[in-house]
């Protein structure tokens, strides 16, 4: 009597702890089809009205953009002429789309980790589908032939004995095994949940980042045409660039050659030895007057001079791009040396911005570097960039930290620096120079910044 009792709650629940697993595999299964499908319709009318969808689709599209378009004019048109706004909102502009570019790739690498465990998931679930077929057919046989009740059928004591002893030997493996699949089935249904949130964001972030990249390619050609029309001999000097970038074997002869025979480095660099000047004679001055003298500047889009002296910005610059750190200052390059500057992989298309205020003294390609940008940032400190994909600033002119100075591309064209990694994404290379020898550029920048690009 008391094995018949004890019998029948284990058999019932039995039932109760695998429910849960025969449930969700119904729950991945394919839907069957519930209704008979609708008559066929006629196909010249189901494809002119597809047709009509599309061109509406299109037109809305176009009635956005076109939208999109006249309001970054109208609001271009009303700063042109104030360097101070037009700059102020460059350097905003380019704050915005690199914290949307870096959003956009912590959701990728977020995502990548969620897809990464959906998959392990399947590839678990797939090797143990075994295990699920033979829990499933226990279920069913024993709905279709419970063990004795000893009630009804005393006779059959010595089979519920062994029926009792073998679901007692069974029952625990299987709950254990149940609960497991149960738990897999529930992280695969919520890692699909979190998979298409984070696509729903990631699709939104794109799209945001695609306008303000509209916005901000505007805004440099407003600077850029702003600032042409006062060049008039921009073209020869750009021609004169190229030829000495041909003819010079080094960096540093580049920069020494473009500062004494192109007319708009020697003017750069001549503003800068005038900055470097003044800063002495702020250094020179009282407390408060050195306080004042240093804040102020940064208040002022509209300035034409660096607003601290480059040795005094340690911890203050920001990365020029937001990426991944593949290579730093010193790490071995591949060839028996060690590396000048530090190497940055980037998005496509990623907005490069100034990491400091300083004059162009070159830009444009140079040998195995790519796209070329070389800033004199004063007390004879020179950052250089390279990998770009496109340059929109001139040689002579004054930028201030964090203005846009530059694209990447898209990783197909390869620089010396992105094969020496073996990367097939863009890569930034980013060197200082100090008096013509490279020195470290860690100790510049802000640190949350960088440790938000190491990780």
């Amino acid at each position: 009597m008391a094995l018949a009792s004890s019998l029948a709650p284990l058999h019932l629940a039995s039932f109760t702890f695998l429910a849960p697993i025969a449930l969700a595999a119904q729950t991945v299964q394919p839907a069957p089809s519930q209704t008979a499908p609708p008559p066929a319709a006629d196909p010249k009318a189901s494809e002119l009205t597809s047709h009509r969808l599309e061109l509406r689709g299109m037109q809305d599209s176009l009635d956005a953009s076109q939208e999109q378009r006249r309001r970054i004019e109208s609001e271009i048109a009303s700063i042109r002429t104030d360097r101070g706004k037009l700059t102020a909102a460059l350097v905003d502009m380019t704050r915005s789309v690199s914290a949307t570019e870096a959003k956009i790739g912590e959701a990728e690498a977020r995502l990548e980790t969620l897809t990464g465990s959906e998959e392990a998931i399947k590839r678990s679930l797939l090797s143990r589908r075994g295990v699920i077929a033979e829990i499933l057919a226990a279920l069913q046989r024993m709905g279709r032939k419970p063990p004795p009740a000893l009630l009804a059928a005393p006779e059959d004591m010595l089979q519920a004995i062994r029926t009792s002893m073998l679901l007692g030997a069974v029952l625990p493996e299987m709950r254990a095994e149940t609960e497991a699949l149960a738990a897999d089935l529930s992280d695969l249904l919520h890692l699909r949940q979190s998979i298409a949130a984070e696509r729903d964001a990631l699709s939104s972030d794109v799209r945001k980042l695609r306008l303000d990249r509209q916005h901000l390619a505007a805004l440099v050609d407003a600077r850029q045409s702003a600032l042409s029309a006062a060049e008039q001999a921009l073209g020869a000097e750009r021609e004169r660039a190229a030829q000495l970038a041909k003819q010079t074997a080094s960096l540093k002869d580049l920069i020494a050659r473009m500062e004494s025979e192109v007319a708009a480095a020697a003017r750069g660099a001549e503003a800068a030895r005038r900055s470097d000047e003044a800063h002495k004679a702020i250094a020179m001055a009282p407390p408060d007057v050195r306080r004042k003298a240093a804040l102020a500047p940064f208040k002022d889009p509209a300035r034409l001079a660096p607003a601290n002296a480059f040795a005094e910005t340690k911890g203050l610059l920001p990365l020029p791009v937001a990426g991944a750190l593949q290579r730093g200052f010193g790490a071995p390059d591949g060839f028996g040396g060690a590396e000048k500057g530090m190497l940055i992989a980037t998005r496509a298309e990623a907005i490069v911005a100034s990491p400091c205020d300083g004059w162009v003294a070159f830009a444009g390609p140079y040998r195995t570097y790519g796209q070329l940008l070389i800033i004199n940032a004063g007390q004879g400190y020179y950052i250089i960039l390279a990998g770009m994909d496109r340059i929109n600033v001139n040689v002579g002119q004054f930028i201030l930290a964090g203005e846009p100075v530059a694209l990447m591309g898209d990783g197909s064209a390869k620089t010396a620096a992105a094969i020496a990694i073996g990367a097939a994404q863009p890569i930034l290379y980013i060197e200082f120079r100090k008096d013509g020898a490279a020195i470290d550029p860690g100790p510049w920048w802000v640190k949350p910044e960088l440790q938000k690009v190491r990780g």
